[in-house]
């Protein structure tokens, strides 16, 4: 998918989360000057699109310093906010840092089942194989058949191999064979499927620290990179998400997919505020051109409908 189509089904997708926020900025300055109750209106309607208190009082602090008691239009609003979140979500768009050095930079991918993870790793290793990078994938979620044979699919279609184990075999030796193989094959990426049963939180804690253990028993330095898949569609339950991860694993860097179906893109701009970590893409359908790295500027834009 070219670029400017990209951004195009970005905003479709964000549209759902832009017509709350326009649709209620309208309702309050339609009303009033910029005055303390229409701050806390605008205040409230933030909260209530998935930025988050802290992101609101942020905002909202910024208005009252520069526009308070002043007759603003609409779009003036709207194009004031989009700088604001720009601000925000300008210091965590980040694309993944490839050190070519590696040989393979080894990436874990981490999150619950059902957020897109395995398809994910099926987008990124298309993305890198078309940037001349040798790519393994590792089906590490040996207890989900379904997990097993996508990454097969994906294998075939982007021409990368795909090492899987029996089922419901140990992924941590699983992925430490995985290891030997992609040094041996000379590959620059191994990407790493993981499990993401949440329902058993200490028995997944073991398992993913397990598989950073027998890793680092052959490389040290091992993962390299810890990328976090979240589903824009759970809005502020991303933000638990993001904790629950953080106590198991070192979580480098998110990918959010999902935004085509979204009403609640703003929480991608709570997860900047809170905990600071890079987006290095997000996705808007199931194809490979659909995931993408994440350019801030336009995300904040087709946030607000600005």
């Amino acid at each position: 998918m070219a670029l400017g189509a990209f951004f195009a089904r970005l905003r479709q997708g964000l549209a759902r989360s832009a017509v709350k926020l326009t649709d209620g900025i309208s309702a309050i300055i339609r009303k009033r000057r910029l005055d303390d109750a229409a701050l806390e209106e605008l205040e409230e309607l933030l909260i209530s699109a998935d930025l988050g208190p802290a992101v609101a009082a942020r905002v909202i602090g910024s208005f009252r310093r520069t526009r308070f008691g002043k007759e603003v239009s609409e779009e003036e609003i709207r194009a004031a906010l989009a700088e604001e979140l720009s601000v925000i979500l300008a210091p965590v768009a980040q694309e993944m840092p490839i050190d070519p050095a590696l040989k393979p930079q080894v990436v874990l991918v981490v999150g619950v089942n059902g957020t897109g993870k395995t398809t994910t790793i099926g987008k990124l290793a298309q993305v890198y194989r078309e940037q001349g990078l040798r790519v393994v994938m590792v089906a590490g979620d040996t207890f989900r058949a379904a997990a097993v044979e996508q990454l097969q699919v994906w294998g075939q279609r982007t021409g990368c191999e795909v090492i899987t184990g029996a089922a419901g075999a140990d992924a941590a030796g699983l992925a430490f064979d995985a290891l030997t193989r992609a040094r041996a094959a000379g590959a620059d990426l191994l990407l790493i499927d993981t499990a993401g049963r949440l329902h058993n939180k200490s028995a997944l804690m073991e398992e993913l620290r397990k598989i950073v253990r027998v890793l680092r028993k052959q490389d040290a330095t091992a993962p390299h990179s810890v990328l976090l898949v979240l589903d824009a569609t759970t809005g502020q339950n991303a933000l638990a998400q993001v904790r629950v991860f953080k106590e198991m694993v070192d979580v480098t860097g998110l990918v959010v997919t999902k935004l085509d179906g979204s009403a609640r893109g703003g929480v991608v701009v709570a997860l900047a505020e809170s905990f600071g970590i890079p987006v290095h893409a997000v996705g808007v359908g199931e194809q490979v051109g659909d995931l993408r790295p994440f350019d801030a500027a336009e995300f904040a834009r087709g946030l607000v409908g600005a």
